[in-house]
């Protein structure tokens, strides 16, 4: 039998906000149990579980992982503006003249995640 992800794990200032960003971002909750202060705080997805556990360190270079959305319900562009208003910030925008591409923002910690085309944007070209 092979292993399954339980979830992704994070390393986090500030736990309970981070996860709260990411509990919007992904239409999820946060656990009944998780308060600001505490050390840790589980956000549980429809199709992701992410765990953010305080560190004292800084984040100082660009992250080894990152998470790409993939918009289910809206299109690519719809969800970037939703996730800026969210308190995302822009990183990169890496979207052609097509139509095809991406955009990478920062959650409010700094870590950077992506922003696909939904599959209906790629269905269509």
């Amino acid at each position: 039998m092979s292993s399954l992800i339980r979830h992704l794990s994070i390393d986090s200032a500030d736990p309970y906000a981070l996860a709260g960003f990411w509990a919007e971002a992904l239409n999820g909750s946060l656990a009944d149990d998780d308060f600001p202060g505490d050390a840790e705080a589980l956000v549980t997805a429809a199709d992701a579980t992410l765990l953010f556990v305080r560190v004292d360190d800084r984040k100082t270079v660009k992250n080894r992982v990152h998470v790409d959305l993939q918009p289910q319900d809206r299109t690519r562009d719809e969800e970037v503006e939703r996730l800026l208003a969210l308190g995302a910030t822009l990183q990169g925008d890496h979207r052609r003249p097509d139509g095809t591409g991406w955009v990478t923002l920062h959650d409010p910690e700094g870590n950077e995640f992506c922003v696909e085309r939904s599959a209906a944007e790629r269905a269509t070209g």
